[in-house]
């Protein structure tokens, strides 16, 4: 399928390395002009200059997404630059895994902060010219544990799992408006994040996958990229698992 975009600008969080590349790189591959955003400079400033080097259209932003001061200037700065961002795709996050009763209060906060309050300030500061477009596509990029927890990661799994919601909700209130609000919950992907995974525990996550493999970062990136183009007008509220079969 070819999927049509129209002259769509995307904002891109996380764009820095691993599944926000692979976003930012094909929505670029299909004409959309991606800001890609990432808390390092050089990170997001080397893949938005890979995309124009590939004839795409791209610039790069470095943001600190869990400051809703610092997003809410960046909006407004990219709002006064391209009236309207029409995608949005959510996807920055960290684990500071641990088990609960060894969690600090600044572990819980930040992964929290990064990966859920982010959602809510770049969706708050960016929806507004979509309602009054009367188009937009919103993407939030959570985790299968998101849906089934995982021993260690309460902050994460919480995160994750608010993430859903948060796009349930404001699949309700904005559909009115023709912005479709949707989640894609990777499961193990081979990213930085599992490239540490020692050999013993890669064995034991591939055992439960039913594909017997892990995922591939255009995996995500193909879903997401469904979702942000025009055939997917009549899908809003939903959570895709990208996971091998793993959740079922």
């Amino acid at each position: 399928m070819n999927l049509t975009f129209n002259n769509r600008v995307a904002l891109v969080t996380g764009a820095g390395r691993g599944i926000g590349k692979a976003i930012a790189e094909l929505l670029a591959k299909n004409g959309v002009n991606v800001i890609c955003v990432s808390k390092s400079a050089d990170s997001c400033g080397a893949v938005a200059a890979g995309i124009i080097a590939a004839g795409g259209k791209a610039k790069s932003l470095a943001v600190d997404v869990a400051d809703g001061a610092a997003v809410a200037k960046a909006s407004a700065d990219l709002l006064a630059e391209f009236g309207t961002i029409d995608i949005l795709v959510n996807n920055a996050g960290i684990t500071k895994d641990g088990l609960l009763f060894r969690m600090s209060e600044d572990d819980w906060n930040s992964v929290i902060s990064t990966n859920l309050d982010s959602c809510y300030f770049w969706t708050k500061y960016l929806a507004r010219p979509m309602t009054q477009k009367r188009w937009g596509r919103i993407v939030n990029i959570t985790s299968v544990v998101g849906l089934m927890g995982n021993a260690g990661q309460a902050n994460y799994c919480a995160a994750k799992a608010g993430m859903i919601g948060f796009t349930k909700a404001i699949a309700k209130e904005f559909a009115s408006r023709n912005i479709t609000s949707n989640a894609v919950a990777p499961g193990f992907i081979k990213t930085d994040m599992t490239s540490s995974l020692p050999a013993e525990a890669a064995e034991k996550i591939t055992a439960v996958i039913p594909l017997k493999r892990l995922g591939e970062a255009a995996d995500i990136a193909n879903m997401t990229a469904y979702l942000c183009s025009e055939e997917a007008g009549y899908i809003t509220g939903q959570v895709f698992t990208v996971d091998g079969g793993m959740v079922m």
